[in-house]
């Protein structure tokens, strides 16, 4: 056994043992991850595994919302490129597990991942006997990797990233990246610039290519006509009201959009300013901050009951899952996480509808994605609030230059069409060729 697996084998044992009783009694007291409990610690439903009849038996791992719609995608491609497999999907949270029920139905089963302890994860892969296993996006499990391969299982990730801010935290125990890394039979990587730092972890290098972002074409399948329209009649708003989006808006933002925003509303005094905040438990902090600026707002779950008025220009989003359709009904959108330095969100979501996307100067986290807008000249970059402000007004003072700015974003979008299918063809060739 690699000596470095087994340090980890011996620390993930230690904290088992540490943490498995108290775990336990939370989960009896609080009720919390009470249902498909035994699924953490590998054991399948029989229900799910009697599904698995055809050949091959692929397992894909997509851990919430996000990893979801793409597996939803990949999933649709294989089984075309594949007939015959047997297609089995893990998540990690509940909210994952919930749309993957929702989206798949009854043709693919669903089930919680095991924990990454090498005894939980030698059962599941034991009862599910896959032939190929895939990770969405950067999932690294060692336990179960190492323990997959064991097993002649292959071993594939998809859709993977690797920034540039979470590289250095890899760095630091990069000899046990590498041993894990190595074992992949296949990674396929959104961009270049991930495609070079996972090799520099330890991926072998004739096992990673380039490929998009399969999470992009599912945004132009999840836009449907009319939502602009529905939105806006949903949150009271007036068809010729300049509504700014500002989503996944994170802390020290929050201060800079609010006063952009008044400087705004002297020029477009009907201007609405919806708010997403990226975590909802922030939303009393929000809340407080509008007051300290003598501004007013709503909250949309009120607005439901409102009667039909709304009296204020501030909206604040606190429903969960709700902001990629609200995109729809902006004039402009700002994108969160990118006036600090947290790496950004991501900006073709609001792109799919034709948004204009502006963004601050950090947007690390979304290298592939800026690269597509900046090609296309589609983006708008700001610094600060006063640059923020000017350059809105500026903008709604010129709508044709704003709506040729939206248009080009959708058509930088619509070039990572067909990503979904080609990392399909991969894992079927992974298979022809195993």
């Amino acid at each position: 056994m690699n000596i470095l697996y087994f340090i980890y084998r011996v620390i993930t044992s230690v904290i088992f043992v540490i943490l498995i009783i108290p775990f336990l009694l939370f989960v009896l007291f609080s009720g919390k991850y009470r249902r498909h409990l035994i699924e953490r610690f590998g054991f399948i439903k029989g229900s799910s595994l009697e599904q698995l009849k055809g050949m091959p038996k692929i397992w894909v791992h997509a851990v919430s919302l996000g990893e979801v719609k793409v597996a939803n995608s990949i999933i649709t491609s294989l089984k075309g490129l594949i007939p015959g497999s047997s297609i089995i999907l893990s998540t990690s949270t509940e909210h994952g597990r919930a749309l993957a029920l929702e989206l798949l139905g009854s043709e693919v089963p669903v089930i919680y991942s095991p924990l990454d302890f090498f005894p939980l994860v030698k059962n599941a892969i034991s009862r599910i006997k896959p032939d190929i296993l895939i990770f969405l996006e950067t999932e690294i499990w060692p336990s179960w990797i190492i323990e997959a391969q064991k097993s002649n299982v292959r071993i594939a990730m998809l859709n993977g990233r690797i920034s540039g801010r979470s590289i250095k935290r890899y760095r630091k125990v990069m000899p046990f990246f590498r041993m894990v890394l190595s074992r992949f039979d296949l990674l396929s990587m959104i961009s270049e610039g991930d495609r070079t730092r996972i090799i520099e972890m330890g991926a072998r290098a004739e096992t990673v290519t380039v490929n998009g972002n399969a999470k992009y074409e599912m945004l132009i399948r999840g836009t449907s006509q009319g939502m602009n329209e529905l939105i806006r009649r949903m949150l009271h708003i007036t068809a010729d009201a300049p509504v700014i989006v500002a989503g996944s808006i994170r802390t020290g933002e929050e201060e800079i959009i609010l006063e952009a925003y008044k400087k705004i509303i002297n020029s477009f005094h009907n201007a609405v300013l919806i708010l997403a905040p990226r975590h909802l438990e922030r939303i009393k902090e929000l809340i407080e901050l509008i007051r300290m600026q003598g501004l007013k707002y709503h909250l949309r779950s009120e607005l439901v009951t409102a009667g039909g008025v709304r009296t204020e220009g501030i909206i604040i989003v606190d429903c969960f899952g709700e902001l990629f359709n609200i995109y729809s009904a902006g004039n402009i959108a700002f994108c969160g996480a990118s006036l600090v330095p947290l790496g950004g969100q991501n900006p073709l979501e609001p792109a799919a509808w034709g948004t204009p996307v502006f963004h601050g100067p950090h947007m690390e986290d979304f290298s592939d994605a800026m690269h597509l807008l900046k090609k296309h000249d589609a983006d708008i970059e700001v610094q600060g609030a006063f640059d923020l402000a000017e350059k809105v007004i500026h903008y709604l003072n010129n709508p044709e230059m704003l709506a040729e700015k939206g248009r080009a974003a959708k058509k930088a979008l619509m070039e990572s069409s067909n990503v979904a299918e080609t990392q399909a063809s991969l894992i079927k060739g992974l298979i022809e060729n195993g």
